[in-house]
């Protein structure tokens, strides 16, 4: 579990920094004045005074902030600051700062990424097998060998995206193309239900593992990104209607879980499954905060930006105390839920 617990500080401290490393250099580059660059939450272990700008690392691994002065007061007056205020800077430099940090979060994974896929086989969507018995995909006239190219209108680079696809689709039917002997053919399949494990398959063994190289690597390493984005916004939209349970979220402590399974299970077969498995990891983890941030919900950087882009389209910026007012409550909202999901996560883990 130490390990884990190391792997997990580091996984979390990357995702962290480099979201508010995008914040931070973005402001700078746009002459607003950044009080504090933070690295973690709570009690400060280490702090650095440099110019107008303090740097600290704090003890609890939990997230992070970059403070621009101005950001948060509620109820003071615009003059009460100079130009280089986070409020009275250019709205689109405003836009620009608090789209930074989840763009930084795309970029880190992209760069993982590259690295990833030019070091580890590739699983290309081609049919290993089939079920024995009560097959879909063998009913829909698919055989070993086939590869996936289309599920419902949608390109497929990845095996686990056709997986990904038939859960989301809850047992409709699923349009598929697919390529055998160089010729493109297409079918319709709908998957099969398994009462024992509440889900629907398909009836297929997919992946071929291949390396990729040259300038590819670089395209697939594309494809690993909008792979998780999508399975970001899809698991998303089933929360919202209903359809994931508070148990199916993870926080903090729930992440060390997953870490610690995930080293558990490629540990043996050495370090560099561990370090190319917890990169992968680290990929899925830094789009998927990415995407969090972009939400519309106040005190995050999406719900910042639709005040933003309100105040390009008024041409003038809302009221500083109401929108501030409105961030403080999302904020609360927003530790509640964290709370509850912390509670549900150090229940799941005493299990």
């Amino acid at each position: 579990m130490l390990v884990s617990l190391i792997l997990f500080i580091l996984i979390f401290g990357t995702l962290v920094t480099t979201h508010e490393l995008g914040h931070f250099l973005i402001a700078k580059a746009n002459n607003i004045r950044v009080l504090e660059f933070m690295i973690g939450m709570g009690p400060v272990i280490f702090k650095k005074q440099k110019g107008e700008t303090l740097y600290s690392l704090r003890l609890l691994p939990i997230g992070g902030a970059c403070r621009f002065e101005g950001e948060d007061d509620i109820g003071q007056e615009e003059h009460d600051y100079d130009d280089r205020a986070f409020p009275n800077a250019n709205v689109w430099a405003r836009i620009a700062v608090l789209f930074g940090g989840p763009f930084f979060n795309f970029i880190t994974a992209m760069i993982i990424a590259v690295i990833v896929v030019a070091n580890s086989p590739w699983a290309f969507p081609v049919i290993s097998g089939l079920t024995e018995g009560d097959s879909a995909a063998a009913e829909a006239g698919l055989q070993e060998g086939d590869m996936i190219v289309k599920v419902d209108g949608e390109k497929i680079h990845l095996a686990s995206e056709v997986t990904v696809i038939s859960q989301f689709s809850r047992g409709g039917v699923m349009q598929i193309d697919y390529m055998r002997d160089g010729q493109m053919y297409h079918t319709e399949l709908t998957p099969h239900y398994d009462a024992e494990q509440d889900r629907y398959f398909m009836g297929i063994y997919l992946g071929k593992y291949e390396r990729v190289t040259g300038p590819k690597v670089i395209a697939y390493a594309f494809y690993d990104i909008l792979y998780y984005f999508k399975t970001t916004y899809r698991s998303l939209a089933l929360l919202v209607q209903g359809r994931l349970s508070l148990g199916d979220v993870s926080g903090p402590v729930g992440m060390v879980k997953i870490v610690d399974e995930t080293y558990e299970a490629v540990s043996p077969y050495g370090l560099s499954s561990v370090v190319l498995t917890m990169l992968e990891l680290l990929i899925l983890l830094s789009v998927n905060l990415g995407v969090m941030n972009l939400l519309p919900f106040p005190a995050l950087d999406g719900g910042r930006l639709v005040f933003a882009f309100i105040e390009v389209i008024r041409r003038k910026p809302i009221p500083r105390e109401k929108e501030g007012m409105v961030h403080l409550v999302g904020m609360v909202v927003l530790m509640a839920f964290m709370a509850v999901v912390v509670i549900s996560d150090v229940s799941k883990f005493m299990k």
